[in-house]
């Protein structure tokens, strides 16, 4: 990382002593995985700077390597999961040149459900449901029944 220093930072001088033994191993192994090498920078990127925030815990580790290559790995389980397949989605889709309205399937439905219903019940249905009333005209006598 240019810029940083041992000196200027030497609080963090494990991380980039670990950085400077693992660098080289960490990008190969990510250019293995993610096969672009742009990516690969990117993500080792954020490797270091994972371990740079953990200062002195990382400092404390008995493995730096084994830390590094577990962060670099879900780094790149984390991009797999980001990236999702997609299809294009065309604007209008034909529509289906046998497709009932599912309104017309549910009234054929419903007259054959009829028979289950008692007298009062299925003149309701019928009239409203199936032959277009409104309840206020049902309730009319000008609806005969």
């Amino acid at each position: 990382m240019a810029g940083v220093t041992a000196e200027s930072a030497p609080p963090f001088r494990c991380v980039l002593d670990a950085w400077r033994a693992h660098e080289s191993e960490l990008h190969a192994f990510l250019l293995g995985q993610v096969r672009d090498r742009a990516l690969a920078d990117d993500l080792l990127q954020d490797v270091f700077l994972k371990a740079v925030r953990e200062g002195t815990r990382f400092c404390g580790l008995d493995s730096p390597r084994a830390w590094l290559f577990q962060v670099t790995r879900h780094a790149v389980i984390d991009q797999h999961r980001g990236r999702k397949p997609t299809v294009p989605v065309v604007d209008a889709l034909p529509a289906p040149e046998s497709a009932v309205a599912p309104v017309d399937g549910l009234s054929t439905c419903l007259e054959h459900a009829l028979h289950a219903l008692d007298d009062d019940d299925r003149d309701v249905v019928q009239r409203c449901d199936i032959d277009g009333h409104t309840q206020r005209a049902y309730e009319s006598p000008a609806i005969a029944r």
